[in-house]
Order: structure tokens, then C-alpha cells, then sequence
């Protein structure tokens, strides 16, 4: 181990040596104190390779590369968090070589957003987790924090100087911006670019699109009813407040009957498709295993709910996949799954308790296997992930080919009025 330490000392100076001819940072300065994110300028230096330099990055610590750009200039943000840093700058040229130029800064602790997840300039899957802190000058603290994926797409807020959450994206490139906003009026943000491959196709903010039809339930049967005796239920669209963005949906039950439950039900693929996606040669409804039902929930008592329930369907010609979850409100706190074949819900251990009086986010992940078994993948609640892996058999239908989104609220015990607003539905398949 001793003798090794000779060895590593010579490559350290030999590596700092020829950084410094290198790399030519511009910003920022070594041992500056800056605020955060931090502005990263910096040009290649020379280089014995004839075919130039490749690339140029940044490493935020030891080993935790944090950008890279091709080419012989960088110019970037990164967002770092309060406290002293040992920063690396490095040129990779096309011969394999590589030299490097280390600062040292101090990022103040005032006013400003640091990042944690998803790193910039990197390649994620959907949903893609952003975590994220804030701090600030103002003496009456951080208000709230926000994710925009792009100019003026605002994504998500939450109150508060932490933000834990993910959101369902498309594949694509990203140019995301995470803002804090204070008690004083006062605003920062750090930019995050991210690239999200595997994502899928998506259908955005579905609970504000036309096509969904509510029907009632009724104890012991079930059975759906148009006209339910000591029954009753609303669906109002473009609701402005409680909304995230204008465009909240709210659903209402109301009667008389014990137990009884609404469902509202909106086609979006194959048939009867309110989606423009019909799906006529039944080609694209059987080539599709993966699905995400993404959305945002808002009660003002949650607990007059016996459950609410989030369910995507799909049905490939007589084989039926229902991916039925909800939160069981009454029954333990905790998520239900929904067995096809058996016809009943089983509970898992995966807690249930969504908040009052603020936006609960929710993300379900399922999977329809290549020989049609359902499989729930995970559940994810304001933040908290939870793996399941569940698999059932599917069940048998009539010839019917299509995906289908579901939304219910179930009365309780004396069926006690009470209303759920839905914003941001997202449903991404692939």
C-alpha cells in the first residue's frame, strides 16, 4: 500500500501541471465565493493530440461528473449547494488524453436553488425524480418552489424550501428550471437540462378533455346504473381554484345509499376513442406494455371517502388487463390492487395518507407482460416510492380492443357528500 504512494503522488503533479496548461477557466475564479448556480466559462487549451480536443466538462466533487459539452468551449450553469467546493475542469481530446484545471470556491448560503436530482446535462427515464432544496436572504423564509420544463410550462409546485417529486415526461430533450419564490417578493431558479429517452407518447391534462362519461355503482352488485336510486354525481371542468394551472376537474358524490360508488371512464385508444386514436386495424393497442397514470389529487376532507380509486384498462381482443389501484381511505390507509380474475381488491402494505387542504401527487407504473400478465409496478406518492412487481392473469372479455382511463370516488357508510379535484392527468404508454 506504502509503495504505492510515491506512484500517486508524481501522477497528481504531473496531472495538475498540464491542467493548468489545458484548461482556461474564465469563471469562475479560483477561491471565489459565488452564489448558486454557479456560472461555468471555460475554453480548451492546447494539446499534443493532432486531432484536437473532443470534449469539455465539469466535475462537481471527485468522480461526480456533472457536465459535459463537445467541443472546445463551455459555458454553463450548475447548480451547487452551500459550503466549500473542490471543483474540476477537463479537456478530453480525440488521442485519449485528457488534462484538467482544479478550483476551489465557496457558494454563499443566501439566496438560490440547489438541485440534487436528475443531474444537468444527463439521460434519464420517465418519471423522471427532481429533488431539490432552496434558500434565501429574505428574513421571512422561502414561500414555495417550482419545476418549469420548459419556458412558461410550469410542471409543479409545492410550499416550502424542499421539493420531492416525479413527473411523468415524454422522451425528449429538456431545457428545466427549478424557482424558489419568498415571503418578499423576491424569486431564484437553476436551470437543469435533461434528456428523457423511454418515456413514451403521452396524453396530457386528460382530466380537462371531452369524453369522459360518469356512471353510478350500487350495493351488493355493483353494476353500473345511469339512473341510481339515492344516487348522485357532478363533473366540473375548468375549475380556476383549487387548480395548479386553471384546468382542475371536479368530481362529486352525493345521495343517500350507503356504499354506493361513481366511476368516470374516458376511452382513449382503439375503440370508441375520444382521443382521435382509434386504432382501426387493432395494431397499435396489442404493441403497447408499458403504462403511467400520472395526476394530481385535492380534497378539502379525504375522509369521508371509503376509497379513491385510479385505474388505466386494456383490452386486446379477448383478454382484459384492468390495472385497478386505489387509496383506501377506510381500509387501513393503505393502496389497493385489483386481482382480474378473482374480482376483488387486495391490499398491499404500501401506505395511503394524502393530505387536506393541498395537491397530492400521485404516479402508478404497470406493465403488461409479452404473455398478457398484469404487473404492478410501483406506486408513488408525494414523493415516496414504493416497488411492487405484482403479478395476476388477466381476465376474459368480449372481443374489444382499446385503453381506457378510470376515475371513482366510493361513498362510505352513509354515503357522506364530498368532492375530489383531479389536475395534470398524465397517462404515458409505450
Amino acid at each position: 500500500m506504502l509503495k504505492l504512494a510515491p506512484l500517486f503522488a508524481c501522477l497528481s503533479a504531473l496531472f495538475v501541471s498540464s491542467a493548468f496548461a489545458g484548461v482556461n477557466v474564465s469563471s469562475p475564479t479560483n477561491g471565489s465565493t459565488v452564489q448558486s448556480p454557479v456560472l461555468f466559462k471555460a475554453t480548451a487549451g492546447g494539446t499534443s493530440c493532432s486531432k484536437g480536443v473532443a470534449s469539455m466538462g465539469v466535475y462537481s466533487a471527485p468522480g461526480v461528473l456533472a457536465y459535459v459539452t463537445n467541443g472546445t468551449v463551455l459555458d454553463t450553469h450548475i447548480s451547487l449547494g452551500p459550503g466549500t467546493h473542490q471543483i474540476t475542469v477537463e479537456q478530453w481530446d480525440y488521442c485519449g488524453g485528457a488534462s484538467a484545471t482544479p478550483i476551489t470556491l465557496t457558494v454563499a448560503s443566501g439566496s438560490g436553488v440547489y438541485i440534487s436530482s436528475p443531474a444537468n446535462n444527463t439521460t434519464v427515464g420517465s418519471p423522471v425524480r427532481f429533488t431539490a432544496t432552496a434558500s434565501t436572504t429574505c428574513s421571512k423564509g422561502v414561500s414555495a418552489m417550482g419545476i418549469y420544463t420548459g419556458p412558461y410550462q410550469k410542471a409543479y409546485t409545492v410550499s416550502g424550501a424542499s421539493l420531492n417529486t416525479d413527473l411523468t415526461l415524454a422522451s425528449g430533450t429538456y431545457d428545466a428550471t427549478v424557482v424558489e419564490w419568498d415571503n418578499c417578493g423576491g424569486a431564484s431558479s437553476a436551470p437543469v437540462k435533461i434528456n428523457v429517452s423511454g418515456g413514451g407518447k403521452s396524453f396530457t391534462n386528460v382530466q380537462a378533455h371531452s369524453g369522459w362519461s360518469g356512471h353510478g355503482e350500487l350495493p351488493p352488485k355493483y353494476a353500473m346504473c345511469s339512473s341510481c336510486p339515492g344516487l348522485g354525481w357532478s363533473m366540473s371542468q375548468g375549475i380556476s381554484s383549487p387548480a395548479m394551472d386553471g384546468k382542475a376537474t371536479k368530481y362529486s358524490i352525493y345521495g343517500t345509499t350507503p356504499y354506493a360508488d361513481v366511476l368516470w371512464n374516458k376511452h382513449l385508444i382503439g375503440d370508441g376513442s375520444s382521443e382521435g386514436l382509434p386504432d382501426y386495424d387493432h395494431s397499435l393497442t396489442p404493441s403497447l406494455h408499458n403504462f403511467t397514470y400520472d395526476a394530481y389529487f385535492y380534497g378539502t376532507d379525504l375522509s369521508l371517502s371509503e376509497n379513491i380509486e385510479f385505474d388505466i384498462g386494456q383490452f386486446v381482443g379477448g383478454t382484459g388487463l384492468m390495472f385497478g389501484t386505489q387509496c383506501q381511505i377506510v381500509n387501513g390507509h393503505v393502496w389497493g390492487i385489483w386481482d382480474n380474475i378473482h374480482g376483488k381488491w387486495v391490499s398491499t402494505n404500501v401506505p395511503c395518507k394524502p393530505a387536506n387542504n393541498t395537491w397530492n401527487h400521485i404516479t402508478l407504473q404497470f406493465q403488461r407482460t409479452s404473455d398478457n400478465q398484469l404487473i404492478y409496478k410501483s406506486i408513488t406518492l408525494n414523493g415516496v416510492t414504493t416497488t411492487l412487481n405484482a403479478k395476476y392473469a388477466p381476465y376474459s372479455v368480449p372481443n374489444w380492443w382499446g385503453v381506457v382511463i378510470n376515475f371513482q370516488l366510493d361513498g362510505n357508510y352513509k354515503l357522506a357528500d364530498y368532492s375530489v379535484y383531479l389536475d395534470k392527468v398524465t397517462v404515458t404508454y409505450n
